[in-house]
């Protein structure tokens, strides 16, 4: 095929990657000023859990929706948008005059970010070959938590030196200029260049796909123990870590061990070092074991355990053990790739983008709770103690990872066979 021969597919790669590296750091950069909202905007601790929910709701409400029409209209158009409506949403966030414009803003940027993962991958399939594909998807991963990292301690120290609009305000503006440069690498160039053989080819696979119906899709997905499980064990590792991290981790550490913004900021980046390292080590490892669940389980196991011994420590573990739980919690969400290659390798290609849309549900879902009931059990305790409620705000996310554990009990070991030709087809 000409696009995956073409060395102009590096430029797309890159230009994609940026532009998702920029994105995924709006998820958490949030979190760095929840203290400040609550001050500046006179919001409660509810209000502003249900700020970084409503974010995640509408991202996790549309994954299978934008999935579907993904496969039936293509990734480059919803990929250019999801980016320009995160960069429309960082801007109205960093001008926002009250609290209704904060929440219209993560809104959009929820609405956008929803149209990032499952195009990035569909796009990167058109354009790499099978084996290309697998080692960049593990790439894009990473990419991913190094914008988490770049939402810890160097946008902080941003927002120390500039204030907390302007930082949020630049980026707005270059997420708003890569969009134009995605349309002008994916749309325009690709035009000029004249790649039609490979577009009317992925016009007729697609075609072959609308004729199946959306409700027998779905029927057949809702109704399968594997993707369950998939959706099971992103609720558990990914959802906790994301909603933490997003929300309450940073005001965690400046309330309960009197840190600046920027030293808790720095835990945020422990957790992500091990979330970086968590996805090619357990892949590895997973390859080494000839088995996902086995490695996937004990990730699980140990993810809980981390949840447990902030509860069994009052809230307050000593500061070695902190870090040391910050980088497990960080691994088990860097490990969490483990979710779609049990997705790959349990389910047919055309399934392939709606199944992991599907999964990728169940971990900002599980987001989108964690934030605001973690919010109302600060909030109910906030008269006796803030390190009581801490303590009882843990409970949330040990129940979340036994769900995670759950889901890692029900994946089955099994690979459905499919031709190279199928997978080049997405």
């Amino acid at each position: 095929m000409v696009k995956k021969q073409n060395s102009y597919r590096w430029i797309v790669l890159s230009v994609v990657l940026f532009s998702y590296f920029l994105i995924v750091s709006q998820r958490t950069a949030p979190g760095l000023i929840s203290e400040q909202l609550m001050t500046e905007f006179h919001v409660s601790a509810v209000v502003i859990g249900l700020l970084a929910s409503l974010q995640f709701l509408s991202y996790a409400g549309l994954q299978i929706p934008i999935g579907l029409l993904s496969d039936r209209f293509g990734p480059n158009y919803f990929l250019i948008m999801g980016t320009l409506l995160n960069g429309i949403g960082t801007l109205i966030y960093s001008l926002a005059p009250n609290e209704a414009f904060l929440f219209l803003a993560r809104l959009l940027v929820g609405i956008g970010d929803a149209a990032i993962w499952v195009n990035l991958v569909l796009i990167l399939s058109q354009w790499f070959k099978a084996n290309e594909f697998v080692q960049l998807l593990g790439f894009a991963g990473m990419t991913g938590s190094l914008g988490f990292l770049m939402a810890t301690v160097p946008f902080s120290a941003l927002i120390d030196l500039l204030g907390w609009r302007v930082p949020f305000l630049i980026t707005g503006c270059l997420l708003c200029i890569c969009a134009l440069i995605l349309y002008y690498v994916l749309v325009k160039k690709p035009k000029q260049m004249k790649n039609q053989i490979n577009t009317r080819r992925s016009s007729v696979d697609q075609s072959i796909h609308r004729n199946e119906k959306t409700l027998v899709i779905l029927r057949r997905l809702f109704s399968d123990r594997q993707a369950w499980a998939t959706f099971f064990c992103h609720f558990g590792v990914v959802g906790t870590y994301v909603g933490f991290i997003g929300s309450w981790a940073v005001p965690y550490g400046m309330n309960v061990y009197d840190m600046t913004r920027s030293e808790a900021s720095q835990l945020i980046m422990i957790g992500l070092i091990g979330a970086i390292i968590g996805a090619p080590l357990t892949g590895w490892i997973s390859n080494r074991l000839h088995s996902i669940r086995r490695p996937y389980l004990v990730v699980h196991v140990v993810t809980l355990c981390s949840w447990i011994s902030f509860f069994l420590c009052n809230g307050r573990p000593p500061y070695y053990l902190l870090v040391l739980i910050f980088f497990i919690i960080g691994y088990g969400n860097g490990a969490s790739a483990l979710t779609f290659a049990v997705v790959r390798k349990s389910f047919s290609m055309k399934e392939v983008g709606v199944v992991s849309g599907f999964a990728n549900t169940g971990g900002f879902l599980s987001a989108v709770l964690l934030p605001s009931l973690f919010g109302k059990v600060l909030d109910y305790f906030h008269v006796h103690s803030m390190d009581m409620g801490y303590h009882f705000g843990f409970i949330i996310p040990i129940v979340f990872s036994i769900i995670g554990l759950i889901g890692g009990l029900l994946i089955k070991e099994r690979n459905f066979h499919m031709e190279q030709s199928q997978e080049m087809s997405i």
